[in-house]
C-alpha cells in the first residue's frame, strides 16, 4: 500500500518537474517613477495612465521591465530504432522473461469450501475423558 502511494507520488512529482522545466513565461513590470504599479505574468502589465501626459511633455517618468524566463527546449527524443543491436537483444530477452516469468498456477478446487461443520452438543474429550498432558 505504502509502496504504491510512494510510486504514484514520485511519478507525479517527476511529471510536474518535466512540465515546469519546459514552460517559458514572461513577467512584465510597470514602474511609474520609482513606484511599482503593476506586475503581470503571461499578459501585459496595466499602465498607470501617465503615458498621455508624457506625449505632451516629451519627458518619460514611466518604464516597463520585461523578464523572460526561458524553459528547457533541448529535450532528447529517441526511438527504438536508435538503439544498438546488443541493447535491443537485451531488452527483448528481458521483456520475454518478465512477461512469461509470472505465469499463474492452475486454480485448485476445494471440495469442502462450502461445508459447514455440525454443531457440537457435548464436548467429546470430556465425555470420553481423553485429556492432553
Amino acid at each position: 500500500m505504502i509502496k504504491a502511494i510512494l510510486h504514484k507520488t514520485f511519478s507525479v512529482t517527476l511529471a510536474l518537474l518535466v512540465l515546469f522545466s519546459t514552460v517559458s513565461f514572461t513577467i512584465e513590470k510597470h514602474y511609474c517613477g520609482d513606484v511599482l504599479v503593476d506586475v503581470a505574468v503571461f499578459t501585459e502589465a496595466e499602465k498607470c495612465g501617465m503615458e498621455a501626459m508624457e506625449m505632451l511633455q516629451k519627458k518619460t517618468c514611466c518604464k516597463d521591465e520585461v523578464d523572460v524566463v526561458k524553459g528547457q527546449d533541448q529535450l532528447k527524443f529517441s526511438s527504438f530504432d536508435d538503439l544498438e543491436f546488443e541493447k535491443v537483444q537485451f531488452l527483448t530477452a528481458f521483456l520475454h522473461t518478465y512477461i512469461h516469468g509470472f505465469e499463474s498456477l492452475p486454480k485448485e478446487t476445494i471440495p469442502h469450501k462450502d461445508y459447514s461443520p455440525p454443531n457440537l452438543v457435548t464436548d467429546i474429550q470430556v465425555l470420553d475423558q481423553v485429556f492432553l498432558i
